[in-house]
């Protein structure tokens, strides 16, 4: 069965490939939805499908799932699918939307279940270049704009984790580049601790950690709403899952975890602050994104601290329910400005349910995902500081539902078309029903979620809401990137920024480009490492 693990990122790639028959395009177009379904199966049979190994040019390539990567591979194929039968419906017939969302897909799947450096490389690569195509679909200024920092930061990304992972593959002992032999050695290593930053900077960059999580609150209002919650929900999991990989469970030095929670609790403060000085709905959820991609980093680095080697599970659970909770709201958003006024009749109960499951309302998914990481983040100073988080969270998400009903508001009165209202109703109920289901896997207690200490911060937060909604119209907008604005005050430094961005743009937005660049800088890591002493 081991087969099975191929399917998962060879499906979507194989019907973007025949998009380039017109005869197939509408067909292809017509079933988005059912690219991920077999990496849906593949998550549900883990522990069934034994690992797939295969020689390719002198290097030997493994495909594997274990529960980390089932519960990221499974949340991310139901919101590739949601998002695919919404995007129908939203976009209609767009066959360059959907080679570039079939083909981002492919290796947002594949980073999931890559086993060594070279496919796990591979499927991230292609993972982060081709969201640009998702980031520029609506032509616009700003998505042009928004585009061309994403693809220079997601470049960025890719140098840092190359030289990273040829790092690991020269210190790691004999031929093998398997994830699971290379990685071991890092905290003992002479030069662990440079891995370990290229690392952090590498995926830190695409999860949104601050201060590289400028690109996150730039691109996803840009993007298209199907675009966006995948970027949000799943594209960020390549960063979390390659936390999850890449930092040794055991033995790792405790600075390195202490770095990453401070890391990781800043990032979640900032991206509170930041979301709270926002009225665009859809900027309000990317700051909330970096705000929760900011608790994980938390929890992986007390994992560290504390040597919990189930902190992978913890996190990736606790991912899983941002994964869905996140990309239904970027859903209902559209929802919403279909339905105009009559969004508080259709749109409003569960939204406010999801929203505030980020808090840690009881009993709803989010709650359990705090619940799962109360090993890392329970006791000491770490759970006052995620109490301080839920409480900004919770304060940060009510800001966002009246940001949203403000929105549709200004609306005509409408109504949602089954198309847009399916999906958001089928993920929104899937990220308040699955955690109950999953539960059992990271045997948290769920009477946790109930405990004065657990349901204060949503408290509080709920009841500073009114006082805030009264002056959030006072306080000013904060620009869409914020440190990196604020970086570029000065006008001759904003302009040379801007033609090098635009320069940039231009010569990687064709096809030809993007994929021999890919191609390229694939080839390079593989050479790497082969060429790496015996």
């Amino acid at each position: 069965m081991s087969f099975l693990l191929v399917l998962a990122p060879l499906m979507p790639l194989a019907m973007c490939i025949a998009l380039a028959w017109p005869s197939a395009r509408a067909h292809v177009q017509k079933r988005l939805w059912a690219a991920p379904l077999p990496a849906l199966i593949v998550a549900l049979l883990v522990g069934h499908v034994p690992p797939l190994v295969a020689d390719a040019g002198g290097l030997r390539l493994t495909l594997l799932l274990d529960l980390p990567g089932a519960l990221l591979l499974g949340g991310a194929a139901l919101l590739w699918s949601a998002a695919g039968l919404y995007a129908r419906a939203y976009l209609g017939d767009q066959p360059r939307f959907a080679a570039w969302w079939l083909l981002t897909q492919s290796g947002s799947l594949g980073v999931f279940i890559a086993g060594d450096l070279g496919s796990f490389y591979l499927a991230f690569a292609v993972a982060s270049l081709a969201g640009f195509g998702l980031v520029v679909q609506d032509g616009t200024a700003a998505a042009i704009r928004a585009g061309a920092l994403y693809l220079l930061l997601a470049v960025l990304g890719e140098i840092a984790l190359l030289f990273a992972f040829a790092l690991l593959a020269v210190g790691a002992p004999g031929e093998s580049i398997a994830i699971a032999d290379v990685v071991p050695p890092l905290a003992a290593s002479p030069g662990g601790a440079v891995t370990a930053l290229l690392l952090v900077l590498g995926f830190g960059l695409k999860m949104g950690l601050v201060p590289l999580h400028v690109w996150l609150p730039v691109a996803h209002p840009a993007a298209p709403m199907p675009a966006s919650a995948v970027l949000s929900g799943a594209i960020v999991k390549a960063g979390v899952i390659g936390l999850i990989r890449f930092l040794p469970e055991h033995g790792a030095p405790g600075g390195w975890g202490t770095a990453l929670a401070v890391l990781g609790f800043l990032t979640a403060y900032w991206g509170v602050v930041a979301g709270l000085a926002q009225r665009n709905p859809k900027t309000v959820l990317a700051y909330s994104t970096v705000s929760q991609m900011g608790v994980i980093g938390a929890v992986l680095g007390m994992g560290i601290v504390l040597d919990i080697g189930a902190s992978g599970l913890h996190a990736a659970f606790y991912a899983l329910h941002h994964m869905l909770a996140k990309g239904a709201l970027f859903l209902g958003v559209g929802v919403a400005l279909a339905t105009g006024p009559g969004a508080r009749r259709w749109v409003l109960p569960l939204a406010l349910l999801l929203a505030l499951g980020f808090g840690g309302l009881p009993p709803t998914g989010g709650a359990l995902a705090k619940a799962a990481v109360k090993d890392e983040l329970g006791a000491g100073i770490a759970a006052w500081c995620a109490a301080l988080s839920a409480f900004g969270s919770t304060l940060l998400m009510l800001h966002f539902v009246r940001r949203v009903m403000d929105a549709a508001a200004a609306e005509p009165e409408g109504r949602a078309p089954p198309g847009l209202l399916g999906p958001w109703l089928g993920l929104g109920t899937a990220a308040l029903v699955l955690p109950w289901l999953l539960l059992p896997v990271v045997g948290a207690d769920a009477g946790k979620i109930w405990s004065l200490a657990a349901v204060a911060p949503v408290l509080l937060g709920a009841a500073l809401a009114w006082p805030w909604r009264r002056i959030a119209d006072r306080v000013p907008v904060l620009p869409e990137g914020d440190l990196l604005v604020l970086a570029r005050r000065g006008a001759a430094p904003r302009e040379a920024l801007g033609r090098a961005i635009l320069r940039f743009e231009t010569l990687f937005r064709p096809w030809p480009a993007a994929g021999l660049s890919l191609l390229a800088v694939v080839l390079g890591l593989l050479a790497a490492m082969a060429a790496r002493p015996g």
